[in-house]
């Protein structure tokens, strides 16, 4: 009886042994969840329960238990299966066996490049190429791009391309991408591939200036431009002043040219100069500019030049203008009262005269304006007083009375002191106690050794005084006007005021 009863109770438990079954999904993918059911009776008395793939146990629990992979990679794919173990009679049975194939969700990607050997300086686009499979094209996936571990861009992108503007010597190296879905299950990465950044010599340095108006003016700014037409990577370019060689800046950067400013120039910045380029190759030579600083006119001085100390109606007054400082040619303004007269032009430099015919209306204040088209500058005014023509002739009578009564007490002085001379030789050879003869004043008497001539200006008149026969003759010198008539001179010797001078003359 108790043998019928175990042999029943073994065949039922070999039957729910049979009854053993692994449940597995159909299709699998990257990424994706797998579940393991070891499916039977739930009220099994186990002693424990396996998960095996390919033969080898996964996992093992002590009651009935499912198996999860959270996220499935190409190599969980193989064959699976369960088993169970009894705690009655320690009996043992498996499941069925289950393949699982992991499928690709989608390929490695692949790392292009618009050039593997580009310029310096030019610009490259790389590419991260991948295929999601059929069945999953509603997957998004991501991007990334690096180059010696170091992440390009703005690190992960929706965008296949990255577009790196320029490349540069130090661009050199390694580069990849990865691609991720966007719940971060499933990453590639691509192969590496190596990108190397070709140089370009520096070639045809060239100085430049620019200047406001086109041209360098004392005080004003100037930027001096060095440029090469062909040359990549960081370049450094300097300026110099040829005279003394001496460095005036240096600046280092990724461009194909620079500029050094020069606040305000001054007149000792002329002169000449170059500057260099150098990329690591070689550093290359400008031509020599030569600069030349031209120079704002200073406040002019206006000068006037006449005939005599006075200016008068009909003389020609020179008017001349002249700035100390100042690049030619300077043109020069002349000005009456505001009013323009004329302009005359230094084509070298210094002053510019402008003649002037007198008039009666040109009384006034006068100036001149210099102008060399950095800036005109005026003058002060300098008043001019113009007399009229009958004072002028006034001046001219005036002139010629002075110089006649000049002529005339000369010819006096001479004459008396000859007559001086005379006397004195004769009275030391004559006897003292010889009678004087009457020197009254005798109008009457007065004799004229000749007529007297018709003159324009004062003239003297000699008359003799005493008789015949005394050895002493006294002559009467006047000096008087030409008479309108012989009555005048009567006139003019019985005048009381007359002045009279006596001297001693010895009689011959």
């Amino acid at each position: 009886m108790l043998l019928w009863s175990l042999l029943v109770i073994f065949a039922a438990v070999t039957e729910q042994a049979d009854s053993l079954t692994l449940v597995a999904p159909s299709s699998v993918f990257e990424g994706d969840s797998i579940v393991l059911k070891c499916q039977g009776e739930q009220n099994w008395k186990i002693q424990k329960m396996a998960y095996h793939k390919d033969n080898k146990e996964l996992s093992v629990f002590k009651k009935v238990s499912d198996f999860l992979i959270q996220s499935a990679v190409l190599s969980d794919s193989g064959n699976y299966f369960c088993s169970i173990k009894g705690n009655i009679f320690l009996w043992d049975k498996r499941s069925n066996i289950v393949k699982i194939k992991v499928q690709e969700l989608f390929q490695h990607p692949v790392l292009t490049a618009s050039s593997f050997q580009p310029i310096e300086g030019g610009p490259v686009s790389l590419k991260c190429e991948t295929q999601l499979s059929p069945q999953r094209l509603d997957v998004q996936l991501q991007f990334c791009f690096f180059r010696e571990n170091q992440v390009l861009g703005s690190s992960w992108s929706s965008s296949p391309e990255l577009q790196i503007p320029a490349m540069w010597s130090e661009d050199t190296g390694s580069y990849w991408c990865e691609a991720e879905t966007v719940t971060h299950r499933i990453r590639k990465q691509s192969l590496q591939f190596q990108i190397h950044v070709q140089r370009i010599p520096i070639s045809n340095v060239s100085l430049e200036t620019r200047a406001p108006g086109g041209q360098v003016t004392e005080g004003q700014k100037l930027i001096l431009l060095c440029s090469v037409t062909a040359g990549t990577g960081n370049v450094t370019f300097s300026w110099y002043r040829e005279a003394t060689g001496t460095s005036l800046g240096m600046k280092t950067q990724h461009s194909l040219s620079a500029e050094l400013e020069i606040p305000a120039v001054k007149e000792s910045d002329a002169g000449k100069y170059y500057c260099r380029a150098d990329n690591g190759h070689e550093s290359i030579q400008s031509k020599v500019v030569n600069i030349p600083v031209r120079i704002p006119v200073s406040r002019p001085v206006l000068t006037l030049r006449s005939p005599g100390a006075q200016t008068a109606v009909g003389d020609l007054l020179e008017l001349h203008c002249e700035a100390l400082r100042g690049s030619p040619p300077i043109l020069y303004r002349f000005y009456h009262e505001d009013v323009t007269l004329g302009n005359s032009s230094a084509p070298s430099g210094g002053g510019a005269p402008f003649n002037l015919s007198l008039t009666a209306e040109h009384s006034g204040n006068y100036s001149c304006e210099a102008d060399n088209g950095l800036g005109a500058q005026h003058s002060e005014a300098v008043p001019v007083s113009i007399s009229g023509p009958d004072g002028h002739r006034r001046d001219l009578m005036t002139a010629r009375v002075l110089w006649g009564l000049f002529g005339v007490l000369g010819f006096t002085g001479v004459v008396l002191l000859l007559y001086s001379l005379f006397h004195k030789i004769s009275g030391e050879s004559s006897t003292t106690n010889e009678p004087r003869a009457d020197c009254r004043l005798n109008p009457q008497e007065f004799t004229y050794s000749s007529p007297i001539p018709k003159m324009e200006e004062l003239q003297p008149v000699y008359v003799n005084v005493g008789s015949v026969d005394v050895d002493v003759v006294y002559s009467q010198v006047w000096s008087i006007q030409q008479p309108e008539s012989s009555a005048n001179i009567r006139t003019l010797l019985e005048d009381k005021d007359s002045q009279v001078i006596y001297s001693s003359v010895k009689k011959s």
